[in-house]
């Protein structure tokens, strides 16, 4: 029976490989969180477009009168993220 102290028989090219796995495992993990990161940071962002949308619905129904859809649409583009930042 042999006895494998070294590692486990593992030489130079088995580390490397041992290494090289673990790195690319790494790198998908952290591609994988930033991914999910952006998506989600993305949904975020669409909602103001679809509240001004809602509101000029509104608007156009007659349920509000021009004052109040100014008012409303400044306060929905001071909330909205620019855009300016990515």
């Amino acid at each position: 029976m042999r006895h494998y102290w070294n590692g486990m028989g593992m030489d130079g090219w088995g580390y490397t490989a041992a290494g090289l796995t673990m790195l690319v495992l790494m790198v998908l993990v952290a591609a994988v969180a930033i991914a999910l990161f952006r998506r989600s940071s993305d949904v975020r962002r669409d909602r103001a477009p679809a509240a001004e949308q809602l509101l000029a619905e509104r608007f156009a129904r007659g349920e509000i009168d021009d004052e109040e859809y100014r008012r409303r649409l400044v306060v929905l583009q001071d909330v909205k993220p620019s855009g300016k930042d990515r």
